[in-house]
């Protein structure tokens, strides 16, 4: 029982290692041509990555993006207190790379990314159920 017990607890201390709150998927705000898409957050690595897995158009219709399955955040990490940076996101829309920042709060998830000193807001993502 008391085996059982310290499995139990060194499990629960484990958990964060394994889980974070950013996991899972995020509707993406329009890009600059009206697509929208859904990125998969998840590890990579010790780091944290989002593939993008779904598109759509500004109707809201389904579509396969030569970008789907890219990863369009990568290299971020957990600062704490629902802050994330130390990565890169990338615009398809812009064809560039910013150095990104992510700010958890809830089901939203505050993108922005830097580059050369401009920064740009990729909006407020939505969790997807």
């Amino acid at each position: 029982m008391k085996k059982l017990a310290v499995i139990a607890i060194l499990a629960a201390l484990g958990a964060p290692a394994y889980a974070d709150n950013i996991y899972g998927t995020w509707r993406t705000i329009a890009d600059d041509n009206g697509n929208s898409g859904h990125i998969k957050v998840g590890p990579c690595g010790s780091k944290i990555c989002g593939v993008l897995v779904n598109s759509f158009d500004k109707n809201g219709k389904a579509f396969k993006s030569e970008n789907q399955g890219r990863k369009l955040i990568y290299d971020m990490q957990n600062k704490g207190g629902g802050n994330y940076g130390g990565g890169k996101v990338y615009s398809p829309d812009r064809d560039k790379t910013y150095s990104g920042k992510l700010v958890l709060n809830g089901n939203s998830l505050n993108v922005k990314g830097c580059v050369l000193g401009v920064c740009r807001s990729g909006g407020t993502w939505a969790r997807v159920k």
